[in-house]
């Protein structure tokens, strides 16, 4: 028996203990942005560096940053011949709102029909923790790694990241790596195992509105003083044409569009717009002209508003003008976009769209570049090939259209290529109540992360 089919055996026996963990692991309400569970997220650092630890890995420390703790773990015995691989998760959450849609409670971990309920299951816990696993098992079978590994393992994902990239600048030298993998990226659907190559990036602003200095009665002023969610409204309605394209002059100016290749890879996925519809609950789909929606999704840039606020919305009728509006607005972008220049595109457009006696200003709250990542590394074909391995089958590649900002920032401190090996699914309610991560994939994760390490240092030796 092979030394990986040895690991991958002690992965099933160890299976039981492995989902005692991930229970354990799902308990602790690491909410990053919630101040209140500041105490509950330092517990967690603890408890997986203790885990760590647990596991085989020599060197564990938990590392104090401004904000939320850092745990980051290494084992470079393999000696510097050996490839040395980089593993980055998260085991910050988001928040559980609103908590009566929950049908058990967010931090009490359920199992039913194979599928594990909690805050964090598929978002990122689940998957961190099968990477934990499959270096435990093949601890547990050859005593030391074939492979050099360092884990990063933030506690400020759901919130941006701000103290990560501080830590990587800092110490750039010691995270040096031939290859970064991360597990928190989807599969394209149940058993069909894929590695994302593209990422759109995010550009998210506020919009702030304002009119008369207080709020007016609408009988007495309404005809006279601009109304500041009018003047919003207008503003909203120029950003996109009624076809869905955004307006912004230059938005695509700089967009790598898609080749002729990856629109017939994305063409042969068999991907279902009736089953999206289904999912969401929507009668027809609604998008930009001329693509198909896995390019709407993953390979073009959207513009969408994520929230409103103003005037009175509370219960009956006031008749008032209000003094203030104010709107959040995303837009993803895809290669070739950069964020600050088209927040400027977008603030220098907004400007043109301000009507008598208002007053408008833009506030870049977040952002992030897109990535694209090489597809022909030893890593990748590592990778794809313990996917299919595992799987059974063809392993597909894909974008995706959520952003992960610490590709670019590996991308760009360390230079490394990055893996993006998910063994999450699309609909398992990640950020949403009932979030739930389907356990077979948990433990075929476990069986790809053995096969990826060793296969990875097989390549490379």
């Amino acid at each position: 028996m092979s030394t990986i089919d040895t690991a991958i055996t002690a992965s099933r026996e160890l299976y039981d203990q492995s989902l005692s963990g991930l229970v354990e692991f799902l308990s602790i309400g690491s909410v990053s942005t919630d101040p209140s569970c500041a105490a509950d997220v330092a517990r967690c650092a603890d408890w997986l560096a203790h885990a760590l630890r647990g596991a085989g890995l020599p060197h564990v420390d938990v590392v104090t940053t401004n904000g939320h703790p850092i745990v980051y773990a290494e084992d470079c015995s393999a000696g510097p011949s050996a490839p040395t691989v980089l593993f980055y998760g998260h085991y910050d959450v988001q928040p559980v709102d609103p908590l009566n849609l929950w049908t058990d409670a967010p931090f009490n971990p359920i199992v039913k029909n194979d599928t594990i309920y909690a805050r964090g299951a598929t978002d990122d816990k689940g998957q961190v923790w099968a990477h934990v696993k499959a270096l435990e098992a093949m601890y547990r079978t050859g005593g030391r790694l074939p492979l050099n590994v360092k884990v990063l393992i933030e506690g400020e994902e759901e919130i941006g990241s701000p103290n990560l990239a501080p830590f990587v600048e800092a110490r750039r030298e010691a995270l040096r790596c031939d290859a970064v993998v991360i597990s928190d990226t989807p599969m394209f659907a149940p058993g069909s195992p894929s590695l994302v190559y593209g990422l759109r990036g995010l550009a998210y602003v506020q919009i702030d509105v304002t009119g008369p200095n207080r709020d007016l009665h609408s009988g007495s002023y309404g005809g006279a003083v601009n109304n500041p969610i009018n003047a919003l409204a207008h503003i909203i309605a120029a950003l996109k044409d009624s076809s869905g394209r955004i307006a912004i002059p230059g938005f695509y100016d700089d967009v790598i569009p898609l080749s002729q290749e990856e629109r017939d890879e994305l063409a042969a996925l068999g991907y279902s717009d009736e089953t999206l519809k289904a999912d969401v609950n929507v009668d027809e789909l609604f998008g930009e002209p001329g693509f198909i929606t896995p390019e709407r999704l993953w390979a073009r840039p959207t513009l969408d508003v994520n929230g409103i606020l103003g005037g009175f919305t509370g219960e009956g009728a006031k008749t008032v003008l209000p003094s203030k509006a104010m709107a959040k607005v995303s837009m993803r972008l895809v290669p070739g976009q950069s964020t600050a220049k088209v927040v400027q595109q977008l603030t220098n457009y907004v400007k043109t769209l301000v009507q008598p006696g208002i007053s408008v200003t833009v506030t870049d709250l977040h952002g992030a570049n897109p990535v694209l990542v090489p597809r022909d590394t030893p890593a990748m074909r590592a990778a794809a090939s313990a996917l299919e391995t595992t799987f059974g089958t063809a392993c597909r590649y894909t974008r995706e259209g959520g952003s992960i900002p610490v590709v670019e920032l590996f991308d760009r401190v360390l230079g490394s290529p990055t893996v993006l090996m998910g063994f999450g699914l699309n609909n398992e309610n990640a950020h949403s109540p009932d979030e739930h991560f389907s356990l077979e994939n948990f433990r075929k994760g476990i069986e790809a992360a053995v096969r990826f390490y060793a296969g990875y240092a097989a390549e490379r030796s």
